[in-house]
């Protein structure tokens, strides 16, 4: 097995039993995911064929698509609301 997608598995794992914490604890876990996502799919893309990171793509923005709505939001200048259950 190519190690970009060993490495890819086991992020995918990760993301998952992160998903499972309560929102309070999965800031830092999540964060640290959220910036190797990116690494991880170039590495992918480097070893594979341009389906795999398409996919993989995909998989990232789906799992990551609140927090990527809220950076979005952020860039474009707005003041998006934080969930409540953040602040308990």
């Amino acid at each position: 097995m190519i190690w970009s997608g060993a490495i890819a598995a086991v992020w995918g794992l990760a993301a998952t039993v992160t998903a499972f914490l309560p929102l309070r604890r999965q800031f830092v876990p999540g964060i640290v995911l959220l910036l190797a996502g990116p690494a991880v799919i170039g590495w992918l893309a480097v070893d594979y064929a341009w389906p795999v990171p398409v996919l993989a793509l995909l998989a990232f923005a789906s799992m990551f698509r609140h927090p990527l709505r809220y950076l979005l939001a952020r860039l474009r200048g707005q003041d998006p609301a934080l969930p409540p259950e953040i602040f308990r």
